[in-house]
């Protein structure tokens, strides 16, 4: 009996991918298969509608084991990772007591931002005061000059607690190029060697830190899209090791050292395919340097990206960096940083850190997310994803290297051009509704308010080390999707709300679709929106409009009533002296011919939505 296996798909015969595809064109009725189902993606490949097993069967990442070469799997032999939290350091006592406070709470990785001018023996000390570095993940965030000056007052320490240092992980982060891209440092080549061969031999000092950082999460944070960020951190690492080898440093030892800190914005799955490809792709390049396999491993901390962040609708926040977290998880990465919620508006508080830690070890302890090394693997969707983010960021990282390579790009101002074109796209794509911010662009709070919750100032939110100002390089600008929203609703509660009324009539399924479109598109400026269940005459609709005050009267009705409906209640807004700004919800066929008669306002799925709430503000909010 053992012998008889239920064997279900033994009773049905094959079906080719060509079948489906078929039977899917039939049940299109007409419409292109190509512009209807197959996903352009902002990364700059297609995504087919469905993956079968012959679409897995060639690729290289299906062979391979985690903790194996080339660790497209993960670098390591189980899905366990450090939940991480930051601490700005000011003063040394405080900073200690709040990581010994967090170590209770489940965090075992611990980031401290320090300035070059605080070291000293008795700054580590009081610092690291009963913390364990044997058991606790230390990370520290510095001026790239303090590295080696660090890393020794480190070793001291350690070798006074008489600690093992091979055993000890951590990192410190030198990272010139960063400087450059975010202060404007006016580092050339021999800065950058000299400071990341102090790196190296900090990294000897501490053979289990990591010293050299490649911070991509800037990239990220500046709204680069998944196979542009991880082109420019292979890049970044690459340029980082040609400078070392050539100054005469072992390539195995310069990779060992290097750690790429990226981010992780809100593509679920291309970000699962980001970090996969990322590992693939980093030990493709050091295997190309003649690193050992064991130096080929990509050490990477992930952070939860702050572009899709916004003031409104916070607790949005927490659902996206929730999801964020789960895909570096799913990934295998070495350590997560999830953002809390309220970095937008305010200094985070031990409430929103508090929510920021649990994300993590509800996705551990709850969720059983270390349970399981790799649970993408195998998956015909992100398996094809992989593959082609990472001959896209190939691609990619090829054209940088032949134009000179990160550093000459950075000097150059072309890294910062590129990432500049990407947020005005992205910018663009968001006004437009394109891409969706819930909460902002989208389905917007209506009554919501700030009412002084924005405490935080946008001068502090740049990090700095504590060097003198360089301003030889061009910065790029870290900015937010929600931002240019936000200005305009921030506008409307500084000065005054106007009203939007819904002059609702005609066919009942039109006029509550266009209505409710239109309450979320006004809402979206903070305005006042009213709606209504329906009128019998467009005479009634004006003059209930009227009569509640409306600043903004919206006509919604179907595209074949527009033709007398849209022509009736203009006139009559106009007989009563224009006092209200007339707008038509929709693209009716008959649009020309309502210009035509006047009428030069209308809301659709096509307009650009935050050119014409700012067109709409300039007249309101004078």
């Amino acid at each position: 009996m053992a012998e008889n296996k239920l064997n279900i798909a033994a009773d049905f015969a094959p079906i080719s991918t060509e079948e489906w595809k078929n039977k899917i064109i039939s049940d299109l009725k007409g419409a292109d298969f190509d512009k209807k189902l197959v996903w352009r993606t902002t990364e700059g490949f297609n995504v087919q509608p469905f993956y079968r097993l012959e679409d897995v069967k060639n690729l290289q990442a299906t062979a391979s084991a985690p903790g194996q070469f080339p660790y497209v799997r993960g670098i390591k032999e189980d899905n366990n990772w450090y939940v991480r939290q930051n601490i700005e350091v000011e003063c040394p006592k405080e900073a200690n007591a709040k990581a010994l406070d967090i170590l209770q709470k489940g965090i075992n990785s611990l980031g401290f931002s320090v300035k070059k001018a605080q070291l000293s023996a008795e700054f580590i000390a009081e610092l690291l005061e009963g913390i364990y570095p044997e058991v606790v993940e230390l990370n520290f965030m510095t001026c790239p000059g303090a590295t080696l000056p660090l890393a020794q007052l480190l070793h001291e320490y350690f070798t006074k607690k008489n600690l093992n240092l091979a055993e000890l992980k951590g990192s410190i982060s030198s990272d010139p190029i960063d400087r450059m891209l975010m202060v404007g440092k006016a580092f050339n080549a021999e800065d950058v060697t000299k400071r990341i061969l102090n790196a190296v031999e900090a990294h000897k000092l501490l053979p289990g830190y990591q010293t050299i950082a490649v911070n991509s999460l800037n990239l990220c944070n500046a709204g680069a899209y998944c196979a542009q960020e991880l082109a420019y951190a292979l890049a970044w690492g690459a340029q980082y090791m040609t400078l070392l080898t050539d100054a005469g440093v072992d390539a195995c030892e310069a990779a060992k050292a290097i750690k790429f800190n990226m981010g992780v914005q809100g593509n679920y799955f291309m970000e699962i395919a980001k970090f996969r490809a990322a590992r693939l792709l980093w030990a493709k390049i050091a295997k190309a340097y003649g690193c050992c396999d064991e130096a080929c491993k990509m050490h990477t901390s992930a952070t939860t990206s702050t572009y899709n962040m916004t003031v409104y609708d916070a607790h949005v926040n927490l659902l996206r960096s929730q999801t964020e977290a789960m895909s570096a998880a799913i990934a295998g990465v070495d350590s997560i940083v999830v953002t809390p919620f309220d970095v937008t508006y305010k200094k985070s508080d031990d409430f929103s850190e508090r929510l920021a830690r649990n994300q993590q070890l509800l996705l551990a302890e709850e969720s059983h997310f270390t349970k399981v090394i790799d649970p993408s693997a195998g998956s015909y969707y992100i398996e094809n994803l992989t593959a082609m983010i990472a001959e896209e960021a190939w691609k990619r990282f090829l054209g940088i290297q032949e134009d000179g390579g990160m550093l000459a790009q950075v000097i150059a101002g072309k890294v910062q051009d590129d990432i500049e074109a990407t947020q005005v796209k992205r910018f663009k794509d968001v006004a437009q509704r394109k891409e969706c911010l819930l909460g902002t662009n989208q389905f917007p709070n209506f009554t919501e308010k700030t009412d002084g919750k924005i405490t935080l100032d946008k001068a502090c939110c740049k990090a700095e080390c504590g060097c003198e100002e360089h301003t030889g390089t061009r910065t790029i600008t870290i900015r937010r999707a929600a931002e240019q929203f936000e200005e305009l609703r921030l506008n409307t509660e500084a000065t005054r709300q106007p009203k939007v009324f819904m002059l609702t009539i005609g066919n009942l399924a039109m006029r509550l679709a266009r209505s409710q479109f239109s309450c979320n598109f006004f809402a979206c400026a903070g305005y006042q929106v009213i709606d209504n269940n329906g009128f019998k005459t467009v005479e009634e609709g004006v003059a209930a409009a009227e009569a509640a005050g409306a600043d903004i009267i919206v006509l919604c009705s179907s595209d074949d009533e527009y033709a007398e409906y849209a022509p009736a209640a203009y006139e009559l807004i106009k007989a009563h002296g224009n006092k209200q700004i007339f707008v038509v919800a929709g693209a009716p066929a008959c649009m020309e011919d309502l210009k035509a008669a006047g009428i030069e306002n209308f809301i659709h799925v096509r307009v650009n939505v935050l050119d014409e709430l700012r067109k709409y503000s300039a007249q309101l909010l004078k």
